[in-house]
């Protein structure tokens, strides 16, 4: 526990639009944060640049270090600028451009990452979870095998596990640090088998987390997601995590307890999704918490964390847990 004149040092780590939303709630208090962020994006933009120039992919570092900045609007929506028309920049975001440039200067996608962040005057630290390239594979219940993240989700079948290659990659030595001196530990949301478990399968991040001292906690998904989650409850997510690293990695879960208006529902039921449903006693059975909140927004059509109250929530209550 810090000392009432320390900030908090929050380590958060997963990827995709929920851990952007999450860190810009974060970021408006007073807590030190270091984001790590998945590297096994294989599609789009990021795709294209880490086939060309053999590096990590930028897309989710970008979307995270844009979350954090501190900059003008103009700056920041020059930085996600997407090209769209243009034959040879098609897709590409200009953010993603000037980090696989600063990469192929330097050599260095982590020191790339860092300096960036510098010029968008970030509030925190964003750290790739990996300073090389990192491909992921899923292995489904019948046993065949997809590689590549992006292909994963469009195999309508359900899937037992995932892997990475290489086995033995190594974090950056921020990251472990980070995790080693963090207050708590947030994993999620995100996309369960391509956002969050690529990150846990780092292995020297995994043992920090597992013998951090860190108060660690789960942000359970709002939805389900089609071609990974499809029909999980919470439980499922969390079996899931500890089916790849074993017990003791987490002590709590943050979920919603609101239910969602029916056209909501109804819309995300055209793509496959539901509600995640927070059977809390089958969560409790597996030795961790649960702790319902009213956290989750519509927004657009689109259902998302209520970043401000997550926020909140992480700062200002969840320390009062003891492990």
């Amino acid at each position: 526990m810090p000392k009432q004149t320390e900030r908090i040092k929050v380590v958060v780590i997963g990827g995709g639009t929920g851990l952007s939303t999450l860190l810009r709630g974060l970021k408006k208090l007073p807590v030190d944060i270091t984001a790590i962020v998945t590297v096994a994006d294989d599609g789009g933009s990021s795709g294209r640049l880490r086939e060309d120039y053999d590096i990590p992919p930028p897309g989710d570092v970008r979307n995270v270090i844009a979350a954090l900045s501190d900059v003008e609007p103009m700056v920041e929506a020059m930085f996600q600028y997407r090209f769209n028309h243009s034959k040879d920049l098609e897709g590409h975001s200009l953010g993603n451009l000037m980090l696989a440039a600063l990469t192929d200067i330097t050599g260095d996608f982590g020191y790339a990452v860092s300096e960036m962040s510098r010029v968008l005057n970030i509030n925190g630290k964003v750290l790739p979870a990996a300073n090389q390239v990192v491909t992921l594979h899923a292995v489904y219940e019948d046993g065949s095998i997809v590689t590549g993240e992006s292909k994963i989700p469009l195999v309508d079948k359900p899937i037992r596990s995932v892997m990475i290659t290489p086995e033995d990659v190594k974090p950056l030595p921020e990251a472990v640090q980070a995790v080693r001196k963090a207050d708590l530990i947030v994993i999620g949301p995100g996309s369960l088998y391509t956002s969050i478990l690529p990150n846990l399968l780092v292995t020297e991040i995994q043992h920090e987390i597992r013998q951090s001292s860190a108060l660690r906690v789960y942000m359970c998904n709002l939805m389900t997601q089609a071609g990974e989650t499809e029909k999980y409850k919470a439980s499922h997510h969390l079996q899931a995590i500890l089916n790849h690293t074993g017990p003791g990695l987490i002590d709590v879960v943050l979920a919603s307890d609101i239910d969602l208006p029916d056209r909501v529902v109804s819309s995300y039921s055209e793509e496959h999704a539901a509600p995640v449903i927070v059977d809390a006693d089958k969560i409790q059975s597996l030795g961790i918490d649960v702790v319902q909140r009213d956290i989750a927004m519509v927004q657009e059509g689109s259902v998302r964390h209520n970043a401000e109250k997550v926020a909140l929530w992480l700062v200002y209550e969840a320390l009062n847990y003891k492990k």
